[in-house]
């Protein structure tokens, strides 16, 4: 489960993913946050960030929207 949540519903990419690179900033290693987008670029969009910065990722459909589970990476990983 995660302390954060972002509901990115209604908004277009790139917004989700800089939603969620400024809420990743201000986190430590190993904490998770949640967005949650109803555009389909953001399933690529953020599954792209997440494998260019090593993040962990889940992805599951939640109420007409995505809701992606982002872990944040431990430095160096």
């Amino acid at each position: 489960m995660s302390d954060i949540v972002i509901d990115a519903r209604g908004l277009k990419c790139p917004l989700p993913v800089l939603k969620l690179e400024k809420a990743l900033a201000g986190v430590g290693a190993g904490n998770t946050i949640a967005v949650l987008a109803t555009d389909p670029v953001a399933r690529i969009d953020i599954a792209l960030y997440c494998r260019q910065q090593g993040h962990g990722l889940a992805m599951r459909e939640e109420d007409a929207a995505t809701r992606y589970e982002v872990t944040k990476a431990r430095a160096g990983e």
